[in-house]
């Protein structure tokens, strides 16, 4: 099929998915859920022949991690997928109804975007999320992925299909591109007859190529350098767990920490502790003159570059930079951060707030891990991706962020 005809069949079926009743939509969305459990051990032999080629390609332990799938991981596809069937259907809800001084009733009524493009690397779990995230708000889903999962999405796709199709519902609702060469990517980048809206999910050089080549609107979807700020007033010992958790519970995700400010005043104290505590897990610390100092000659402890302040490692590497206070630690987050998540440990109110205010990120946090910017956590159900921009969504794009509105007039014969 060509991406011309898959296009057309999005077209023609978000028109129908707009129409579904919400009780229509979570039975398509149950369906499915159950399908992929009840499939589970197909899914998972497709994923192993991904995993088996990404280790002959040589990919690292982060991108390995995000591209496995299990019995654990498919039931926790269907759990996302059962979270969003608990939410409200935002599409149809009227807001801000009016009533003009002429007579005339204005409101806004909440409408779905209509056909939604996907471009995404290494992540299976992408694709059912971004199914039941646009079958719930009556959008149509023509989903890219990369040639690293290609054989974990054809499986997962092909099972929702067949579970909608069952359901006599449209099973078009879901398509998936099979092709992973360039010139593909390319065309459907420039399908604006077809495509509402074009989101990317992965590297930041495939966000940049999207958000730069792309001819239907895009929504940039973020890479994650975030960072800890450790406040001089902060509890050293919790906020070593802290950091311990937000580098290294999975390196592969955009919202792990990748980079640690420390106040002067604490540097010494906190450096043999965290470095401690990183070795359980054999991650490499590149530290300014100071953390480097303060870590005692520890081995796994090294220069840090220029480089290193914006690097996004998705790796067992944390930089570490010292700063005199928080105006300095503000200043050198929004220089080097993606604009996306980013936390201070401190138990000073007024310097939370400054932070709370200052930072120029989709998620800020005072004392709490970066690892909870996700749709789930958010209470979203899940997420289409992190939206790191400032025009229509930001943080994680649940519901509400794949709908749109359209102004309803009641008249009673007003003429102008």
């Amino acid at each position: 099929m060509t991406l011309q005809e898959m296009g057309k069949r999005a077209k023609e079926t978000a028109f129908v998915l707009g129409q579904l009743s919400t009780p229509d939509k979570d039975r398509g969305l149950k369906a499915a859920a159950e399908a992929l459990v009840a499939h589970a051990d197909e899914i998972i032999a497709a994923n192993e022949t991904d995993m088996v080629n990404g280790r002959e390609k040589g990919l690292n332990a982060g991108l390995l991690d995000r591209l496995m799938l299990n019995e654990e991981r498919i039931a926790g596809l269907a759990d996302g997928i059962m979270d969003i069937v608990k939410l409200d259907d935002p599409i149809g809800a009227v807001e801000d109804m009016k009533k003009r001084p002429n007579g005339l009733l204005i409101g806004r009524k909440r409408v779905p975007l209509g056909v939604v493009g996907m471009i995404y690397e290494a992540r299976p779990n992408v694709t059912s999320d971004v199914f039941a995230l646009c079958f719930k708000t009556g959008n149509a889903a023509i989903l890219k992925g990369g040639s690293d999962a290609i054989h974990s999405n054809i499986a997962i796709v092909r099972v929702i299909r067949e579970a909608l199709a069952a359901e006599g519902l449209p099973e078009d609702a879901l398509q998936l591109i099979e092709s992973t060469d360039r010139e593909t990517t390319t065309e459907f980048m420039r399908m604006r007859e077809y495509l509402d809206v074009l989101v990317p999910r992965g590297s930041a050089r495939l966000i940049r190529h999207v958000v730069e080549n792309s001819q239907v609107p895009a929504i940039e979807t973020g890479s994650g350098n975030c960072h800890i700020f450790v406040d001089e007033s902060a509890d050293l010992e919790n906020a070593v767990e802290i950091i311990f958790n937000a580098k290294t519970q999975r390196i592969g995700v955009c919202n792990a920490c990748e980079s640690l400010v420390v106040h002067e005043k604490v540097v010494g104290k906190l450096m043999p502790m965290l470095t401690a505590k990183l070795r359980e897990k054999q991650v490499e610390i590149r530290a300014d003159e100071a953390a480097l100092e303060a870590s005692g000659g520890a081995s796994e402890v090294i220069p840090a570059t220029e480089e290193d302040w914006g690097t996004e490692y998705l790796d067992y590497i944390l930089s570490v930079r010292t700063v005199s206070g928080i105006d300095e630690a503000i200043e050198h987050i929004n220089r080097y951060n993606t604009g996306h998540s980013e936390a201070i440990i401190t138990n000073d109110y007024a310097n939370a707030q400054k932070f709370l205010d200052r930072i120029d990120a989709a998620a800020v946090y005072v004392n709490a891990s970066t690892r909870f910017t996700d749709g789930g956590e958010f209470g979203l159900g899940a997420e289409l991706g992190i939206s790191t921009q400032k025009l229509h969504a930001r943080g994680p794009m649940g519901l509400e962020a794949l709908t749109t509105t359209k102004f309803i007039i009641y008249g009673s014969g007003q003429i102008r």
